[in-house]
């Protein structure tokens, strides 16, 4: 089924070149059934290259989804044009009367400052707090899920000695919890972060489970024991050319940088690199859609607080 979204959004085109349904809002208020409402608060600076990471994750779904993207008010995102954002992009102000069926928290490029120095924490606070009665299931990405655990659960990150950087294998360690219903034992998923939160410390809060992890990666994918919230550490939404971006960037900007572990064939940064998560990607994703969000949530989207309770 496809994906709904704003009008003239320019991933529509690029995702439609790959055979993948996203339909603008105009069609599909012809079709009459109750769509999933997907909020996306996109924290990440390369905001197109990740809404279309995301929404093609999404249209792996049999499900239609409505997909709304939210920005931060109170910061100035430079690296994307203010039409688009004004075209494309909601503020919390604009939507806190509403309810929806999931939200995604992204990454953002801030591991290096405290949590409450970072100039919308206090937005983003206020929509986690929102979230626990306007939203049913939550799924949080890399800082995303890092920010998420400390609000909620007071769980510290802590840097590592070198950025972890490259594709790792993560072994499932709860075969049957839902999330990972047709996961093979091992699985890649990429990583880009330089910092961590401690397994010891998730499994202290009592209200969290580790579903993946790693020796080299410590946890990858958590979930609340109430189904609600998932927690993923590393990117599983990157396209096969994201961590190479990331690599020439940090390169040109002068920092001392290794080639991404298990990335580039023989590690040499002049071959291409090769896809090899993008079915697992789907399968998270399609699995928290299905079992974490369309199965649990209620037909009537205004009583989510009356099924979280």
């Amino acid at each position: 089924m496809p994906i709904k979204v704003v009008r003239d959004l320019p991933a529509i085109e690029k995702l439609s070149n790959e055979n993948i349904f996203v339909m603008d809002e105009r069609r599909a208020e012809m079709q009459d059934f109750r769509e999933l409402e997907i909020l996306i608060v996109n924290l990440m600076p390369t905001k197109e290259a990740t809404e279309e990471q995301l929404l093609r994750l999404l249209s792996n779904s049999p499900l239609q989804i409505k997909v709304t993207f939210l920005r931060m008010a109170s910061h100035h995102a430079s690296n994307v044009s203010q039409e688009h954002l004004a075209n494309f992009y909601r503020t919390f102000d604009d939507i806190k009367d509403q309810y929806f069926d999931g939200l995604i928290v992204t990454g953002a490029p801030v591991e290096h400052l405290e949590f409450e120095t970072v100039n919308y924490w206090q937005e983003l606070q206020a929509i986690m707090n929102w979230s626990k009665n306007h939203v049913f299931a939550e799924l949080f990405i890399c800082w995303g899920a890092q920010a998420a655990l400390y609000h909620r659960y007071g769980i510290e990150k802590y840097p590592l000695n070198h950025k972890l950087f490259g594709i790792y294998d993560q072994y499932t360690l709860e075969p049957k919890a839902m999330l990972m219903r047709g996961f093979d034992e091992v699985f890649l998923m990429p990583h880009s972060r330089h910092t961590e939160v401690l397994a010891g410390d998730i499994e202290a809060s009592g209200q969290l489970e580790i579903l993946v992890s790693a020796q080299e990666t410590g946890p990858a994918v958590v979930h609340s024991r109430d189904h609600h919230s998932v927690y993923v550490f590393g990117h599983m939404e990157y396209d096969a050319e994201t961590l190479g971006l990331e690599y020439q960037r940090d390169l040109a900007s002068g920092q001392d940088i290794q080639v991404p572990y298990n990335y580039y064939p023989e590690d040499y940064p002049q071959q291409r690199p090769l896809l090899r998560w993008r079915s697992a990607a789907n399968l998270l994703v399609t699995n928290w859609l299905n079992y974490y969000v369309y199965q649990s949530t209620p037909f009537v989207i205004e009583k989510i607080k009356d099924h979280r309770d």
